[in-house]
């Protein structure tokens, strides 16, 4: 934001330096960017945060200025001279849209006479480095860096019907606008349409059809509020960005909108003549409600701050700033309350802590002392940092290297791996992110993409993981967990037997009590036969596979890749992150191998349930000895070995112990899965 020191002066005194007035802005919040001397005056680049619009005038400026010097504050009284003919009998406004344009206000000047800017006009908006085109015109720029309100004006008579609708664009409509380029625009931008055509793209830009001319005589001047976020779509998706949307996306004070209204007619009449018609048309609501009281407690300041502010002078600042004091509580000690409604144009004040920050700022922060003792408290790692590392620590240590990959992916990325194929993705319309606009659904395309330009750089079979959020909808209220779930992404040259034991050791690094089981996936990117489902002690919990070369093709990966995604949020839940000791066996364990010929319909999943559910106590554990298919068994049969490890914590086993327990699941392998030994 830039402002002129001149300018300045119309709102308040400055009788002190300008290094000492950027210096008190600065250490008060707005900092500055620079300040460049322009004939006779100084413009002073200002940094204003997206959380004070506020300040994007110079009245904004200024009464910041009045409060850090203690200085009155003159803002100019919008007296205004009309007629008998009414502007409603003029012309009407409707809107269609409110969620996308809540307050609408026009006034209507007859007679007026376009020409060059005065000097005084010219010099306040070079200085600004606003390039002056005429009189009116010169008007709406100059009171939009006055009240930091965007506000436009329309010929009056190019105006189809004389009237104005505020509606959503309908398919295929376009506009040239001021800049002498065509836009197409979409059902989901508001425009200004007079009778039967857009105008203006609401909030952003003003059409050709309609701008002021020199062969002007009547003007339409617009005063409204509209929706930040639909400002800040439409800027974007046309690439066409302007100070007024740079305001409207940062919200305007619509309490002010009648006020701007009127000043900006005051000055047309001053400069360009006319006569303004009585009244004024509104369409949309006009605010009533203040802002929610905020209750501060006056001993809260010294301790967060460290530094005593009495309970008077805080309030004062607070009174200074626009803020009203209810009357509600009591600011006699500096033990009191109180509650203070905030002004209007400061809707970023909402909690106590605000407060307490704007009577720092005012204050001084240089007046806090460096040496000050402040009260710290230890922190701890949260549970979910705690898992975070622990997976972190298990994949580096398996050989794999952490990612850190954008949010952003391209369509073409996306479609690499689509665990969630029936959810639409979720896209922004950004000018910056023309092609990588989708919100990724899976780590995974990221990943392999990451592995695609490790191979153009000499380094092969990258084998990395990260962790991080994939964004599913977009649900506001929902658990973040179902709508924003952080996962778990491993891509990897392993085929799918050790990426899986990769997978069943990260479960046990957290709790190793845990149980991993898989299923066929019917994800299609993977190879056939290649793909599972995992579960985690029996819930879902993500996909594991080696992807079909079609996929690794569209990315010209020199090596097969095998892919792992798994919901952090279960591992964080199942983790036991203080394992109670448990004493080494003391006790051989004897090792028996049975090998099944199977259905091939039966999984390994199922052949490991029944034969732990039929092993015993003295099972000690069960792993996967291979599996055959060939001659020597028929064409629709398999055959797994299964070896089994049978352990005692109080004696050494006998063979005939084994037996018994061997029998066992002999007998509930041929009774409930058709086995027969091989």
């Amino acid at each position: 934001m830039i402002v002129s020191w001149n300018w300045l002066k119309q709102y308040v005194e400055l009788d002190m330096s300008v290094d000492e007035l950027t210096h008190r802005l600065t250490m008060s919040g707005l900092n500055l960017e620079g300040v460049e001397e322009v004939e006779d005056d100084v413009a002073i680049d200002l940094e204003v945060t997206s959380n004070r619009p506020d300040c994007l005038g110079h009245i904004g400026v200024a009464r910041e200025i009045s409060v850090l010097f203690d200085t009155p504050l003159s803002v100019p009284e919008a007296t205004i001279q009309t007629v008998i003919e009414r502007a409603s009998d003029a012309t009407s406004v409707s809107i269609e849209c409110e969620d996308l344009c809540p307050q609408y206000i026009a006034r209507v000047i007859r007679g007026i006479k376009v020409g060059p800017s005065p000097g005084w006009l010219k010099k306040r908006l070079e200085a600004v480095g606003i390039a002056t085109i005429n009189n009116v015109v010169d008007i709406s720029n100059y009171v939009l860096m006055e009240t930091a309100q965007p506000l436009h004006t329309f010929d009056f008579n190019k105006l189809h019907g004389q009237q104005i609708v505020v509606r959503r664009a309908k398919k295929g409509e376009k506009l040239v606008a001021i800049d002498q380029r065509e836009y197409a625009l979409s059902p989901e931008m508001c425009v200004i349409a007079d009778a039967d055509r857009p105008v203006a793209i609401a909030g952003v830009m003003g059409g050709l059809d309609t701008e002021i001319g020199e062969q002007t005589t009547d003007v339409l001047i617009e005063v409204a509020d509209f929706a930040p976020l639909s400002i800040r779509n439409t800027a974007r998706a046309l690439s066409l960005h302007s100070d007024s949307s740079y305001r409207f996306e940062r919200q305007i004070d619509s309490h002010q909108t009648d006020w701007v209204s009127r000043r900006c007619c005051q000055l047309i009449l001053d400069v360009a003549g006319g006569e303004l018609l009585d009244g004024h048309v509104l369409a949309g609501n006009t605010p009533v409600e203040k802002s929610k009281p905020i209750s501060l407690r006056f001993d809260q300041i010294p301790r967060l701050l460290g530094i005593d502010v009495p309970a008077d002078e805080a309030r004062g600042i607070l009174e200074s700033l626009g803020l009203e004091s209810n009357g509600n509580g009591s600011a006699d000690s500096s033990s009191g309350k109180r509650e203070f409604i905030p002004p209007s144009w400061r809707r970023d004040l909402v909690r106590e802590i605000d407060l307490v920050e704007e009577v720092a700022r005012i204050h001084g922060y240089d007046e806090i002392p460096d040496d000050i003792a402040v009260p710290l408290q230890l922190s701890s790692r949260s549970r979910t940092d705690r898992v975070s590392a622990r997976v972190s620590e298990h994949l580096t240590a398996s050989g794999f290297y952490e990612g850190v990959t954008l949010s952003f992916v391209s369509e073409d990325v996306h479609t690499l791996f689509q665990p969630h194929a029936d959810r639409k993705p979720l896209f922004v319309e950004h000018s910056s992110r023309r092609r990588e606009n989708l919100l990724r659904q899976s780590l995974i395309p990221s990943l392999l993409v990451s592995r695609r330009e490790n191979e153009r750089q000499g380094t092969f079979n990258a084998e990395l993981f990260e962790i991080a959020k994939v964004y599913l909808e977009a649900r506001p209220g929902e658990p973040e967990s179902r709508v924003e779930p952080k996962r778990i992404g491993m891509v990897s040259g392993r085929r799918f037997g050790e990426l899986l034991g990769v997978v069943d050791r990260l479960a046990k690094s957290v709790n190793r009590n845990t149980t991993v089981s898989v299923e066929p996936s019917q994800i299609s990117q993977f190879a056939a036969g290649r793909g599972a489902s995992i579960s985690l002690d029996g819930q879902p919990w993500g996909w594991l596979g080696e992807l079909d070369r079609k996929v690794t093709d569209q990315l010209d990966l020199r090596d097969a890749v095998a892919v792992a995604e798994l919901d952090f949020s279960l591992l964080e839940a199942a983790a036991d992150l203080a394992p109670q000791f448990s004493p080494l066996p003391q006790y051989p364990a004897i090792q028996r191998d049975l090998n099944f010929v199977l259905e091939e319909s039966v999984t390994w999943q199922q052949l490991e349930d029944v034969v732990r559910a039929s092993a015993g106590t003295l099972l000690d554990g069960i792993s996967f000895g291979g599996q055959y298919r060939g001659k020597q068994i028929a064409s629709d049969k398999k055959s797994y070995v299964v070896t089994l490890s049978y352990r005692s914590a109080e004696r050494t086993l006998t063979h005939a112990d084994v037996e018994s327990a061997q029998n066992a699941v002999l007998a509930a392998c041929q009774d409930e899965l058709g086995a027969a030994l091989r």
